[in-house]
């Protein structure tokens, strides 16, 4: 059976979360590179549904901003006071009606907290729905440790019949497993009939969504449940302790999928991905690794060990190990690392090469260039072929400004170098070691700086008289005598 596209999500995100200690709204703690609020988001995209909803209460000008920046299409209902669950949901549904929309098809209800949910757990869920001609279907789940949970009932048949409280529950209803998520697949018209009869006439004083179930079933219509494909789906967070839970569970589904499709991990438990990342087959991802926000990896290229990319594209079989980048674009063919710094605006082209303690800021290194150690290049664009002696920096910043500099196809410079910008290096061309290059050189030329070496005998023991170095020069030269006239002698 296709599955028709809801009328709306409505996700429920107006809780404070105290239990997470933060000044941060709970469903914005973050997950593999998304908030919590966004997996959830991004699940029931799949259903393109025809609105989205999002409830928002507690520090609501933070969610709505982190709404507008991230999924603009989404509509906010608020809730003033947390009043259960049912008033949140009936907020949703007034704001929808304040919009003009007539709840007509299946509305979906989620929660802001349960970043595991998937899609396919939320198609599945509208499909039992929709083809039992259920009023509300409960989503269910078989967990392993069902205590605090209400209970889903069923008959002698499987034929779901109601929920009960684990307060309230029978011995025997608590020996079930079956356990209500609190999300839900309700016929529109229902919906907007129920949220008005739901009661306060309990502990807390508040509206439970739950009473829904109840109600709908009392007025003569189907309910029913469908179970989760995975219990995890359906997890909500609500401290710390849970939340790295949810990133170690989301990031083994994540890996996973990846090495299904084909991707080398060697050790699953010591790398990171974050659900927007691309690797292409016949990669190989070593321990230490973690691979952030849109980053993307193709085919067969080596990353790590111990290595941080941040939204950076690496191209096929490049070998990047022990290194740190940060939205740069790292070229097919490359080899970077170890212990390479690539920040915001590098481009390593294919096959060049980027070394040991090298450090590279918006620049462009050419292809089959090579900036093998002990450098920095800001603000620079070098050239195809060129390759950089040890040592050598970019100075980019006057105090004022920054200014570039070029250095042309095949250029070789020597170790030490300072390049002064702005400044170029015309292709071909030579630099000395030890050259500070405050002015351009042209093609082909070898530009020198540092003037005849001078030695000045016997500063060590006029300057410093007694030091250990004045010691040291005083017992080699008169070892260097004594040699020489053995040597006289001879």
């Amino acid at each position: 059976m296709s599955v028709s596209r809801p009328a709306a999500v409505i996700v429920l995100a107006a809780g404070e979360g105290t239990r997470m200690k933060s000044r941060l709204p709970k469903v914005l703690h973050e997950i593999c590179g998304r908030s919590m609020l966004g997996h959830v988001l991004a699940a029931a995209d799949e259903l393109d549904p025809q609105r989205t909803v999002v409830v928002v209460g507690h520090a609501r000008e933070r969610v709505v901003q982190h709404l507008k920046d991230t999924a603009p299409a989404v509509s906010t209902a608020v809730q003033e006071e947390q009043n259960g669950t049912g008033h949140a949901v009936r907020m949703a549904v007034e704001e929808l009606a304040a919009q003009g929309v007539t709840l007509s098809g299946t509305v979906v209800l989620a929660y802001g907290d349960t970043p595991m949910l998937r899609g396919r757990t939320l198609s599945d869920l509208v499909e039992a729905h929709e083809s039992d001609g259920n009023a509300v279907t409960v989503l269910s789940a078989e967990v392993p440790d069902p205590a605090g949970y209400g209970r889903v009932v069923r008959d002698a048949s499987g034929a779901f019949t109601c929920i009960v409280e684990h307060a309230d529950a029978t011995p025997e209803q608590r020996a079930v497993g079956e356990i209500n998520s609190g999300m839900y697949a309700f016929d529109g018209a229902h919906l907007a009939s129920v949220v008005g009869r739901l009661s306060t006439d309990n502990a807390k004083g508040e509206e439970y969504i739950t009473d829904a179930v109840a109600i709908l079933r009392g007025d003569g219509h189907r309910v029913g449940a469908s179970v989760a494909r995975e219990w995890t789906e359906i997890q909500g967070v609500n401290d710390r302790v849970q939340l790295a839970e949810a990133r170690r569970m989301l990031n083994d589904r994540l890996l996973t999928g990846h090495m299904r499709a084909g991707v080398t991990v060697v050790d699953p438990a010591s790398t990171w991905v974050d659900a927007e990342v691309e690797i292409g087959p016949d990669t190989v991802v070593e321990p230490q690794t973690q691979l952030l926000g849109r980053t993307s990896v193709a085919e067969g290229a080596v990353v790590g060990p111990g290595c941080r990319l941040q939204a950076t594209r690496v191209g096929a079989d490049a070998v990047v190990r022990h290194v740190v980048a940060d939205d740069a674009e790292i070229g097919p063919g490359t080899s970077v690392g170890p212990y390479a710094y690539l920040r915001p605006g590098t481009v390593v082209e294919p096959a060049a090469k980027i070394g040991t303690f090298v450090e590279v800021k918006n620049s462009t290194v050419g292809e089959g260039a090579k900036v093998p150690h002990l450098t920095y290049v800001g603000d620079a664009d070098i050239g195809a072929g060129v390759n950089i002696g040890a040592s050598s920096v970019f100075v980019n910043y006057n105090g004022v400004s920054k200014n570039r500099t070029t250095i042309g196809d095949h250029a070789r410079t020597g170790s030490d170098n300072t390049f002064v910008a702005p400044v170029h290096v015309g292709e071909g061309a030579y630099t000395g070691a030890g050259t500070v290059v405050r002015e351009d050189v042209p093609p082909g030329a070898l530009a020198v700086s540092a003037g005849k070496q001078r030695n000045i005998e016997g500063w060590v023991r006029r300057k410093r008289p007694g030091s250990a170095a004045a010691e040291a020069a005083e017992q080699a030269a008169g070892e260097g005598a004594e040699a020489a006239e053995r040597r006289d002698e001879q």
